[in-house]
């Protein structure tokens, strides 16, 4: 049965961010993710951790100003030194909290940059992180993103951040698979699964359209949940959905996948 992280940035908001820890573990969660811990003192989030028994499982790099719409800097040729800098403040948290993974997020193609830049430009940093991080005993995942919800994301589909994956070719580099934004960009999800799987090291979910919780749109979970299992995935699935309406609401279909249930209205297991 896979194992499900909730992600604190999208569950839980109907409270401010450090009561989402007790949210999270009332509703039977033993692990959580986020985007971000750095508007965060290192010891607050470790001791919220601790008091409600959880495993902090992911949190992502440095991502540039996420306020100002920034969606990564991994790509971008002139912020080399400030995605340097961020990897060090990512290991520090990391370290702090026990979490064993960080998420790169690659970043919007600057205006004016080549592709071909870019691209050169993502795998040099890339190449910086791997070694530091694994120093620290740290994994480092690299996301494709949907560019319909974030346009002009430069590593948008599973190939071709699996090309700089291996073109980075460092053991601890491994991809983060979203199921939303690969149902968004490509589909085909269970295959797409298969023949990626080797280098897969985290994955996370949303229904699509809507990102909202499984059983809310098209994509077929609990067939998904079966092949991943068999396929051997020992890792955590991250809950990154926004709740279509209440968090605790919505959680009928993660109870009904734990007792093999299907409550009215909610997530078939069949």
């Amino acid at each position: 049965m896979p194992k499900f992280a909730a992600n604190l940035t999208m569950l839980f908001n109907e409270v401010p961010f450090l009561e989402r820890f007790g949210e999270a573990a009332s509703s039977g969660f033993d692990a959580v993710e986020f985007l971000f811990p750095y508007d965060f003192e290192k010891s607050t989030l470790a001791e919220l951790l601790k008091k409600h028994g959880l495993k902090l499982v992911l949190h992502n790099l440095p991502a540039g100003d996420w306020g100002r719409g920034e969606r990564g800097i991994a790509c971008h040729p002139d912020r080399a030194e400030e995605f340097r800098q961020g990897v060090g403040r990512a290991i520090d948290y990391a370290a702090a909290l026990g979490c064993p993974k960080v998420n790169c997020l690659a970043g919007v193609l600057p205006p004016g940059v080549s592709a071909e830049a870019a691209r050169k430009t993502l795998v040099a940093n890339l190449r910086y992180a791997a070694p530091r991080l694994a120093d620290a005993g740290l994994g480092l995942l690299l996301e494709p993103v949907n560019s319909r919800d974030i346009p002009g994301f430069f590593i948008d589909r599973t190939a071709p951040a699996l090309g700089v994956i291996a073109e980075v070719g460092a053991e601890n580099l491994k991809l983060q698979y979203d199921i939303y934004h690969a149902q968004v960009m490509e589909g085909d999800l269970a295959r797409t699964i298969e023949r990626a799987f080797a280098r897969i090291g985290h994955l996370q979910l949303a229904d699509n359209p809507g990102r909202n919780e499984p059983g809310t749109g098209e994509i077929n979970f609990p067939y998904l949940f079966r092949r991943i299992d068999e396929l051997g995935y020992a890792g955590w699935i991250g809950c990154e959905y926004k709740p279509r309406a209440t968090t605790a609401g919505g959680l009928s279909w993660l109870e009904a996948y734990r007792t093999g249930r299907d409550p009215a209205g909610g997530f078939s297991v069949n």
